[in-house]
Parts: C-alpha cells; structure tokens; sequence
C-alpha cells in the first residue's frame, strides 16, 4: 500500500521487478492451495495473485467478492486498492472476520486427509498475516498500546509462526512507548545463541546498553579516565551489532540518505539496513547521546574483526554474495548500495610490500639468468647515469680548463 502511495506521489517505482516478483511467490505460497478449484472465489483469487497488472488483481478480487465474501480478496484489496491506512483497516476488519471462520471450519477438518491440512495452513497463514496487518494499521495511526496488546495475543496464539517476524514489529511498538523493561523482556526470550539474529535483535540491545551510558558519555573524558563497566558493555553491544550488520551506521547517522524499505529483506544485507533505520531511527534520537556513542565507537568494530575475513569475531564471516542480493533488491536508479567497508592498509606497508618482492625477484632471476642479468644491469646504469654524463661533458665545454683541472684536484 505504501509503495503504490509513493509511485502515485513521486512517480517513481520503489520495488524492483526482483522484490515483486518475490512478493507474487509469497503471496500464492501464503494465500492459496491446491483445493481452491473447489471454491470459485478462491479459484478467482488463485489466478489473481499470479497476475502482473495490479489493475488486473484489484477487478479480479472483487469479482471474487460478488461471489462470496474472501478473505484474500479483501487482503488483496487493502494492499492495493485503498489510499488510506484508514480504509485499509476496515477492508481488513472485514478480512478478519472471513478468516476466522474459515480458519475454525478448516481447524475442525484438518486431519481428515493431505488437502484439509493443507487448506488449514493455508487458513493459519491468511489469519495470522490479517491479524499482523491490524496490529500494523493500529501501530500507524497511533493506537500503539492497541497494536502491543494484538502482537502480544497473536505471538501466543500462534508461537510456532516466526516467519512473520512479529516479535520485531513488537520491539518497534514497545520503543515507540517507551517501554524498555518490556523490550528488554522481548530482548531476553529472542536474543538467544540458538536462534536467528536480526539488525533490530541486535542494535535494540545496543540501544538498550547505550541508554544507559549515553547521556553522560565523552570521548574526552572516556580517553582520559578509561572506560566504566557499563560504558564497556555498550561499546561491545554497539560492535556486535555493527559486525552483524556493518550497513546500519550511516543510515542511523544520517550519513546516506535514506529511501522507502523494500517489501524483502536480505539478512546483513543493505536492505536490512534501510528497513531497520527507517523504523527505528526515530527511537535512537530520543534516547540522549545514543547516536553520539554511536559515532565515537562503531568503526572500532572493524579492528576486532580478522582479516582476511576468513572468520567472523562474534558472528559467522560477512556472506560475500550479500551485495549481488541487495542489488536486485533495492532500486539502484537512485539509491547507491552500500557494501561491505574494506579494510584500508597504510601506504608504507604497501610500499615497503611492493619493494621486497622486487627485490626478491631482482635475486631469483640474478641467481637463474648471470649472465643476462649483468647485461641488464650495464644496460640499466649506462641509462641511469646518461643524463650526468651530459651535463659533465656540457660543463668541461663550459668551463676553462686550466679551472676545471683545479676542481678535480679538490
């Protein structure tokens, strides 16, 4: 829905035909199965998803609704045809209450063979990704402590669904009201060596560890007297972040600028980045000095780390094809993609690296070619020295010589 907005408001495109096309696969994966022939709305929504034309979608959808009320059709609605959050939410009020009696009808036949299960996770993913979406358009028109309340009851009613990712949807709403005991509650269950790392699990903790140094924190003064145990412990929260995602920084510094998150996002990966920063920029300005510690600390990330990078330090190594990814992503018309930062090495290194191997290969080829080589080296000097000796023979032309035999002499 926001996509379409800012298509209609800036006239350029934000997702790239990759990320849509990646969103038409999740959407027939999600919101269709193979017993939709059985139901002709569904069999009309089944075919709508794979359609390219969102024109094509929309008219197709509420044919789906002259002839029974559909859930994806009114999903398919509020993600393309409304213009507001408002309507948005009332199409998907009403997606709700189709989704969940389909869901409990569904529920009740499930093990009566493959496809009624299949129509029940079919039936899961619809209400949980509807359920999702509410708790999103409660978020964005302020109800906050609403849309907390929604991820709270959806998270226990379905625990075993983590591809949606509603504990970081979750952790955005808690920072928003400020609410840290809870986030770091959040934090506790999902920030766990066992489980999937993510730039928000990550930089919240750092937020959390920065706030509470930051107010009082001086680089000066850090240099001076050395740095406090908390103040320790942010520094390292900051460099595990960063050396999971090294991208978020500069965003969150306002460095480079930032654009509209793609509908996907790649793990580490630029993309992660602009979706992490532009949700949760907004929370690092209010926390006092956050974004300051921030900048006096993150590039120290990078001595830590092994190089060449064949071992990461607190994480995996950074995935080398990462960058390909993002560039299929994220629209490279207008937005640079930020790579993996290179360590730089000192000239006098490069130099002085540079000077051995050609003397080492000066000797390897004096030892295997003599001969040839004093050739060479006649050759060399005679060249080397051909602009002295015209100047010498330029001066005695000059100078009288009974002069010139007196500077010999000295």
């Amino acid at each position: 829905m926001c996509s379409f907005r800012y298509t209609w408001v800036t006239g350029r495109e934000p997702l790239t035909y990759y990320d849509m096309n990646l969103s038409a696969q999740d959407h027939q994966t999600f919101f269709t199965c193979d017993s939709d022939h059985l139901r002709p709305a569904d069999a009309i929504m089944q075919k709508a998803w794979r359609e390219r034309n969102p024109q094509a979608r929309i008219t197709a959808a509420h044919e789906a609704l002259d002839l029974e009320d559909c859930a994806t059709a009114y999903i398919l609605l509020a993600e393309e045809e409304a213009t507001t959050i408002v309507e948005a939410e009332k199409l998907f009020k009403q997606a709700l209450k189709v989704g969940e009696s389909g869901y409990r009808r569904s529920q009740q036949l499930q093990h009566h063979g493959a496809q009624y299960e299949a129509q029940h996770r079919r039936d899961t993913n619809v209400l949980v990704y509807i359920k999702r979406r509410l708790a999103m358009c409660s978020r964005k028109l302020g109800r906050t402590r609403e849309a907390v309340k929604m991820m709270r009851d959806l998270m226990k009613e379905f625990p075993l669904l983590s591809m949606f990712n509603i504990h970081e949807n979750l952790l955005e709403s808690l920072l928003e009201l400020q609410n840290y005991a809870d986030v770091q509650a959040v934090l506790a269950k999902y920030d766990d060596i066992s489980l999937p790392k993510s730039a928000t699990i990550c930089y919240t903790a750092a937020l959390l560890k920065a706030r509470a140094v930051s107010d009082k924190f001086s680089p000066e003064a850090a240099s001076r007297r050395g740095l406090s145990t908390a103040e320790m412990n942010a520094v390292e929260a900051i460099h595990r972040a960063v050396e999971f995602n090294p991208h978020v920084p500069k965003y969150l510094l306002e460095m480079k600028s930032l654009i509209l998150p793609p509908e996907h996002i790649l793990k580490r990966g630029d993309s992660e980045a602009i979706a992490y920063a532009f949700f949760h920029l907004q929370h690092w300005k209010r926390v006092e000095g956050a974004l300051n510690l921030l900048h006096c600390t993150w590039e120290g990330t990078f001595r830590m780390i092994p190089y060449p990078l064949e071992k990461g330090h607190l994480f995996y190594p950074y995935p080398v094809c990462t960058e390909t990814a993002d560039r299929e992503l994220l629209p490279t018309v207008f937005h640079e993609v930020s790579v993996y930062p290179k360590k730089e090495l000192p000239f006098f290194i490069l130099f002085t690296a540079g000077l051995c191997s050609f003397t080492a290969m000066l000797a390897l080829l004096t030892h295997q070619f003599p001969e040839l080589m004093g050739v060479f080296a006649k050759a060399f000097l005679s060249t080397l020295f051909a602009p002295l000796n015209f100047i010498m023979e330029k001066v005695e032309s000059i100078l009288p010589s009974s002069l010139w035999h007196q500077l010999t002499r000295i």
